[in-house]
């Protein structure tokens, strides 16, 4: 083959990579999925029960950053005692919030004697009350133990490009090799967030979860 020939084949082949890239760039532009998070159980401590378990003065230890801004998981670890049962080894999320939260699964819930009661973060009241224990200390909640509800967090930026609002519910299809369609997901907008949607193991598991998976919000 002549060096004219084979250059002039190079030409078109590079032509024909930087087209097809182009269009792929197009193409994710358009794409409007995002990450999804499967959440395993944890807690959130207040300033006042964190010194309560861990001593007067105490601060967590930050060991992971979490997808979302300004939030991490925590080295400390705490027992989440239920009337049949308990787990161990539950890793506490900081910073510290102004109230006390464990999220568990409904699975969780049941494992341990506690009653399942599905709420957006933070809204603890009439939800069951549990047992944290670290050492020998013991604290005893009154109420604040959730299964989260299923939610995406999103900038406003995020909520315009996806045509939606916050506090909106809205049906979410989990792109997977085992897709499912998620009804009555709660829309979150914040300035301080960022896009993606959180379930907890039950709902990763039913809907064949591995990390990367992406989920798109279904328009009727």
């Amino acid at each position: 083959m002549e060096r004219a020939e084979l250059e002039k084949i190079i030409r078109e082949k590079l032509k024909e990579i930087m087209e097809n890239s182009s269009e792929q760039s197009v193409s994710e532009k358009k794409d409007n999925s995002f990450m999804v998070e499967a959440s395993g159980r944890h807690v959130h401590l207040s300033k006042k029960h964190l010194e309560f378990l861990f001593g007067k003065g105490y601060e967590l230890t930050k060991v992971k950053d979490l997808s979302q801004p300004n939030q991490y998981a925590a080295k400390e670890r705490v027992r989440v005692i239920g009337p049949r049962g308990e787990f161990s080894n539950v890793v506490i999320l900081g910073p510290c919030r102004d109230f006390t939260q464990v999220e568990l699964s409904l699975t969780d819930c049941r494992d341990i004697g506690v009653k399942g009661v599905i709420r957006e973060s933070g809204d603890i009241k009439g939800t069951p009350g549990i047992l944290i224990g670290v050492g020998d200390k013991y604290l005893q909640l009154d109420e604040g133990v959730i299964v989260a509800k299923r939610h995406i967090h999103m900038t406003p930026e995020d909520a315009r490009r996806l045509n939606v609002k916050d506090k909106e519910i809205v049906k979410v299809k989990i792109n997977s090799e085992r897709p499912v369609i998620f009804d009555d997901v709660l829309v979150r907008v914040k300035d301080s967030f960022r896009l993606a949607m959180h379930i907890d193991y039950d709902e990763a598991n039913a809907a064949g979860y591995v990390s990367g998976v992406t989920g798109t919000i279904i328009k009727e």
